[in-house]
C-alpha cells in the first residue's frame, strides 16, 4: 500500500506549476477526476495535497481546524496587500479583530442595508440607454465598491476615487495570475510587474489614507453610519470603519492594523459579490426560461419597486439562481490550509508544513456530488434534491470558524442589485460563444462582459402589439 496519494507526475524544478498555470480550472478538475479523494503534486515550492471529498474538507475547515493555519508557503506580495487584515491574520489577532469587526456585519444592521444598496443600483442604471452595450463586470464591480465603501466606511466614493479603485485592480489581480517562474524571482527585484504591482497598492493606500482622514474625529457622530435610519444622538455608529477608529483612540488598533483591515475589505468586500452578479447575468442570459422566471417572481413579490429587506427575503428562486452561479463559477476557486503538525486525511499521512489545497472549482462540479454538474440548474437547491448532498459538496464561502465574515452582506446584495435591474431591464451577452476564465486570488473572466441592455418595456409593449393585432409587423 502506497504512503503517499497518487497523482500527476511533475516536471524538474517547476513540478506540475506550469500545467496549473496554463490552466488552473482544467487542471484541478483532471486531477480530481483521475486520482480521487486526496490528491498529491508539486507546485513548485513546495508539495501539495489537494482534498476532493466533502468529509475531508469539512475535518479541515471545522471539526480539526485548530490544526490548520492560513500558509506561510505564498509569496510575500499578497502580504503587502493584506497584511493583518482579516484574510490573513492568524491566533489572537485574529480572533481579537474578527470580533471586534463582528457587529458591522450584524444581520440586523445588514439587513438595514438594503435601501442603500437599491439606491446606488438605481444611479448605476439611470445611466444605462435602451439597446446600449454594457461591460457587466465592470457594472457590478462600480456599484459594489460604492456599495462597501459606504456600508463599512461610512463614506462615499467620489467619481475619481472609483474609476482609481477599478484602474489599479487589473495590476494587483495580475500579480497573483499562476505562474511557474514566478517563485524564482524575489519580490524586491524591480520588474515591470513588480512596480506596477507597487504602484498600484500605493495608489489604494492613497485613497484609503483620504477616507480615514476625513472619518477621523466622526466615529461617534451617528450620521456617517448608513444601517442607521433615523439616527439620534444616543445612537452608536457600527460601520466598520467607525468601530476601528473608537478602538484606535483607545489604543487597541494600530495605523497598519487599521490599514490591513480597510484594505482587506474595500477589496474582498466587492470582488467576489460582483463577480457572482457577473456571472448570474451570463447565465440568465443563456437560459432565458431561468430568467423568466425570476423576472416572474420580481413581479409578483416586488410589483415593480426597489427589493426591500423584508421582499429580498422571499425572493427564494433568485437565491437559487445565485447559489447555482456559485456553484458553477465560485469567485474564490481554491484555498488553501496548511497543517501545523502531521495530519491524517483519506487514510494518508500529510507532513505539517504543507499546501493543502481545497477546490471549490473542483468539487462544485464534480459528477461525484452533483448529476450533470456543467449545466445550469437553479432547481438543484430545492430543499429535497440537496438534503442528502454532503455538506462540503458546496462552501463558496469557505466554512469553520474563519468562514466569510461577509457573507450574510453579499447575499443581500446581490439580491438587491439583481432584483433592481432585473425588473427594468434584461441582459443578452453580446458573443456567440463561453467566456475563458482567468485565475488570480478570485476567478475572473479574461475579457470584457460585454452585455446588451433591453428595457423590458419595450418587450412588454411589443407583446401586447402582437396579443392586439394578432401579429403586426
Amino acid at each position: 500500500m502506497s504512503t503517499q496519494p497518487p497523482g500527476p507526475n511533475g516536471m524538474p524544478i517547476f513540478g506540475n506549476s506550469r500545467q496549473y498555470a496554463k490552466d488552473p480550472f482544467s487542471f484541478l478538475r483532471d486531477v480530481a477526476d483521475a486520482y480521487g479523494d486526496i490528491v498529491r503534486f508539486d507546485l513548485g515550492p513546495i508539495d501539495t495535497y489537494m482534498l476532493n471529498n466533502p468529509a475531508d474538507i469539512e475535518t479541515v475547515l471545522v471539526s480539526d481546524d485548530a490544526k490548520y493555519q492560513k500558509p506561510d508557503f505564498q509569496d510575500d506580495a499578497i502580504g503587502t496587500l493584506l497584511g493583518d487584515g482579516l484574510l490573513l491574520s492568524e491566533g489572537e489577532t485574529w480572533h481579537a479583530q474578527r470580533n471586534l469587526a463582528q457587529p458591522a456585519f450584524g444581520p440586523k444592521r445588514i439587513g438595514s442595508l438594503a435601501d442603500m444598496m437599491g439606491r446606488h443600483t438605481v444611479e448605476m442604471i439611470d445611466s444605462w440607454e435602451d439597446g446600449g452595450t454594457r461591460d457587466i463586470h465592470l457594472e457590478m464591480a462600480r456599484v459594489t465598491v460604492k456599495i462597501i465603501v459606504e456600508a463599512m466606511f461610512g463614506s462615499q466614493l467620489t467619481q475619481q476615487q472609483t474609476n482609481a479603485i477599478q484602474t489599479n485592480l487589473e495590476p494587483l489581480g495580475k500579480r497573483f495570475e499562476p505562474d511557474p517562474l514566478r517563485f524564482l524571482v524575489p519580490d524586491w527585484v524591480p520588474t515591470q510587474e513588480n512596480r506596477e504591482y507597487n504602484e498600484s497598492v500605493e495608489i489604494l493606500e492613497g485613497i484609503l489614507d483620504d477616507i480615514v482622514a476625513e472619518r477621523r474625529g466622526t466615529e461617534d457622530d451617528p450620521r456617517v453610519d448608513p444601517g442607521l435610519k433615523s439616527p439620534t444622538s444616543d445612537d452608536t455608529p457600527m460601520d466598520l470603519l467607525s468601530i476601528l477608529l473608537r478602538a484606535q483612540r483607545q489604543g487597541e488598533q494600530s495605523n497598519s492594523q487599521l490599514r490591513d483591515e480597510l484594505m482587506t475589505i474595500l477589496l474582498a468586500g466587492h470582488d467576489t459579490t460582483a463577480l457572482t452578479l457577473t456571472y448570474t447575468w451570463y447565465l440568465l442570459s443563456e437560459h432565458p426560461e431561468t430568467r423568466a422566471r425570476v423576472q416572474q417572481e420580481l413581479d409578483e413579490t416586488c410589483n415593480e419597486t426597489i427589493p426591500t429587506r423584508t421582499e429580498a427575503r422571499k425572493l427564494n428562486y433568485i437565491e437559487q439562481v445565485l447559489q447555482e452561479a456559485m456553484r458553477m463559477y465560485p469567485p474564490v476557486y481554491v484555498i488553501f490550509r496548511e497543517p501545523q503538525v502531521d495530519v491524517q486525511l483519506g487514510g494518508y499521512r500529510i507532513p505539517a508544513g504543507s499546501a493543502i489545497m481545497l477546490s471549490q472549482w473542483a468539487v462544485h462540479r464534480s459528477p461525484r456530488w452533483y448529476d450533470e454538474p456543467d449545466r445550469f440548474d437553479p432547481d438543484r437547491w430545492q430543499p429535497e434534491r440537496r438534503k442528502d448532498r454532503p455538506r462540503f459538496a458546496y462552501f463558496p464561502f469557505g466554512g469553520g470558524p474563519r468562514h466569510c465574515i461577509g457573507k450574510h452582506l453579499s447575499m443581500l446584495e446581490a439580491k438587491i442589485i439583481l432584483g433592481t435591474v432585473a425588473q427594468q431591464y434584461e441582459l443578452d451577452y453580446i458573443r456567440n460563444r463561453p467566456f475563458d476564465l482567468r485565475g488570480s486570488l478570485t476567478m475572473h473572466p479574461d475579457e470584457p462582459m460585454g452585455m446588451r441592455v433591453h428595457h423590458r418595456n419595450v418587450w412588454t409593449e411589443l407583446l401586447s402589439c402582437f396579443d392586439r393585432c394578432d401579429g403586426c409587423s
